[in-house]
């Protein structure tokens, strides 16, 4: 029984399980993407108009991406105090939503529609920064497997919800809204305590490269499995049972990934508690931890004091020289012969506060090179509907469809590449984000063209691509600003995709679409008489239609342009870190190859 009880606390305690159930928040933190499924019902219930269910949507948007509180009560609170706060706005603001769309409570107005559409989707960066940050604090050194994984889930959470609501069967769509307010809530409530930081650095295994694999593994069969799932249930006229049957394997391929913390646990040799405490030494100088002790001082000295060509000795040699400068400094500095200088700040690698690295052009670079990218990626998701309309496809829905299995795809495969080019190359990671825009531009080149079975190649290029960003940024960042104020740094970040979006699509691409439709309906209006005119000019609420390529062409150029803006400033931030991850991951590979 004491044994029993020993490997229970192990299991409890161990990393893979916090990962695992981070998955399992994250396939709930996709609420956001339900917002086009559950707007029709706001919209009937109380008779919006489209401008006002617009204006819910912006509402939705900016819930979604401001994650200032979320940062700094996660540097307050305990991780599961941040987690309740989540699952109460969710609660909150979409139970709210529900009562008033049912008839149980009053209807009230717009502004006050949007606060609760606000606070409700709110709740998702809750989720997003404990998972994040429990998770890069447990997995220092898989960094890019782990954000993009848990990244790839939360844009899979749509299509899960959504799977889980047809397999629900109810007839009153409303429903949908009640769902989202419980559920959600409900899972995060139940796994809170297991989120948490629990010294992963320790728990360091040669079984961990297999595990991550088999993570991959259950993802890439995930993907498949709802996009062959959304297919047919599209196609066909399928039976309840069937789809039953669809949602319990759903959960089947969800529930899979718990067998690896249950195996380390349960059923392999703990590690001797010696082996971890000789473990934990080297270990926990993890890049992006700084130790403010005279030593790391001396340390900076090191690298201010040391000859250039040193970089250049072979791994050992330069070990030793700088170790012998080292000491001979360490000495001076006893004696009182050398001053050690004060650094007036942190520098690249090691633990910013978000006001420190505001002042770094290495964070603007990130920032603008995300707002490039990732923005322009959104505003193809956002008038994803218009663009296959305009290309002739009435069934538009299946591209929303693939494009999120594609963003999924992207998140996870950014996150496994960018990390062997840090681990195999000690290469800076900011160059995978260089590569993803390059292939959104060609995406977005594609959609502008307007070729025949265009769509299907535009949606695949543009999804991987702005998936692979949200993989990449959040690991790269907490690379070049350290772990200890991330979640701050990270939700700042992420001001980007609504910043780019307001920009990109309700300025550029709106403003286009409508002056090209406008072009459309012109000559009809040369070519009748009056009274046909106004009998066959469109009402005032129903807004006017463009057809063909030339709908978002321009736009789609213009759009492929800012990403290969965004590829310089991304390979500008790789020329200006590569002595940093040189320094980072460059011993690790050397000794990899020893």
């Amino acid at each position: 029984m004491g044994k029993f009880q020993e490997r229970f606390v192990s299991f409890f305690n161990n990393r893979w399980l916090v990962f695992v159930a981070a998955m399992w928040i994250q396939s709930c933190a996709g609420i956001g993407y339900l917002f086009g499924s559950i707007s029709p019902v706001i919209k009937s219930s109380l008779n919006y108009n489209q401008k006002q269910i617009a204006r819910l949507g912006v509402a939705k948007d900016l819930g979604d991406s401001v994650g200032f509180l979320a940062g700094s009560l996660c540097e307050v609170l305990p991780i599961w105090g941040a987690l309740l706060v989540g699952a109460l706005q969710n609660f909150i603001g979409y139970g709210w939503v529900w009562l008033i769309v049912t008839g149980r409570a009053p209807v009230l107005p717009l502004w006050a529609m949007c606060i609760l559409i606000f606070v409700g989707n709110n709740g998702e960066t809750y989720f997003n920064t404990a998972a994040l940050v429990s998770c890069v604090q447990n997995f220092p050194k898989s960094r890019g497997p782990v954000v993009g994984i848990l990244k790839g889930f939360a844009g899979l959470g749509g299509a899960i919800l959504t799977q889980v609501y047809t397999m629900i069967h109810a007839p009153d769509h409303a429903n949908l809204i009640f769902m989202v307010a419980v559920g959600p809530a409900m899972v995060v409530i139940a796994l809170m305590f297991i989120i948490r930081p629990v010294g992963g650095h320790r728990q360091v295994r040669p079984s961990d490269s297999s595990s991550f694999t088999f993570i991959y593994s259950v993802c890439l069969l995930l993907a498949a499995y709802l996009m062959g799932v959304m297919l047919v249930e599209d196609l066909v006229d399928l039976n309840h049972t069937v789809i039953i049957i669809f949602t319990v394997i759903l959960f089947i391929l969800l529930f899979i990934p718990i067998v690896i913390p249950i195996i380390l646990s349960f059923f392999l040799e703990r590690t001797d508690p010696a082996e971890e405490a000789l473990l934990s030494k080297p270990e926990n100088m993890e890049p992006g931890k700084s130790n403010q002790e005279t030593h790391e001082v001396i340390l900076s000295e090191v690298e201010d004091e040391k000859p250039k060509d040193v970089d250049l000795l072979p791994a050992s040699e330069r070990r030793k020289r700088i170790a012998q400068l080292q000491a001979r400094l360490f000495h001076a500095a006893a004696e009182g012969a050398v001053r050690v200088k004060r650094r007036r700040g942190p520098h690249r690698g090691e633990d910013f506060t978000l006001t420190q690295a505001l002042i770094k052009a290495d964070f603007w670079l990130i920032f603008f090179s995300l707002l490039l990218g990732s923005g322009s990626g959104l505003t193809v998701i956002d008038n994803l509907g218009q663009m296959s309309q305009s290309l002739g496809y009435d069934n538009t829905h299946i591209f929303v469809s693939m494009i999120s299995i594609w963003n999924f795809l992207g998140r996870v495969g950014g996150g496994y590449f960018s990390e062997i080019i840090v681990r195999d190359y000690a290469y800076p990671r900011p160059v995978a984000m260089a590569v993803a825009q390059f292939v959104m531009a060609i995406g977005h080149i594609f959609l502008g063209m307007g070729w025949p079975g265009v769509m299907y190649v535009g949606t695949l290029l543009i999804g991987l691509g702005y998936g692979a960003h949200w993989a990449i940024v959040p690991a790269a960042a907490s690379e070049l600003f350290g772990l200890k104020k991330f979640g701050a740094l990270y939700n700042f970040l992420t001001l980007a995709n609504p910043a780019g979006s307001l920009v990109f699509s309700g300025l550029i691409a709106s403003y286009i679409y409508d002056h090209e439709a406008e072009k459309q309906h012109q000559p009809h209006h040369h070519l009748l008489n009056a009274g046909s005119m106004f009998a066959s000019m469109p009402r005032v609420d129903e807004p006017l239609k463009c057809e063909g390529s030339i709908c978002y062409f321009l736009t789609s150029m213009i759009m492929s342009g800012l990403c290969i803006v965004a590829v310089i400033l991304s390979m500008i931030l790789v020329h200006r870190t590569t002595n940093v991850y040189s320094h980072l991951y460059g011993k690790s590979r050397s000794s990899n190859l020893v």
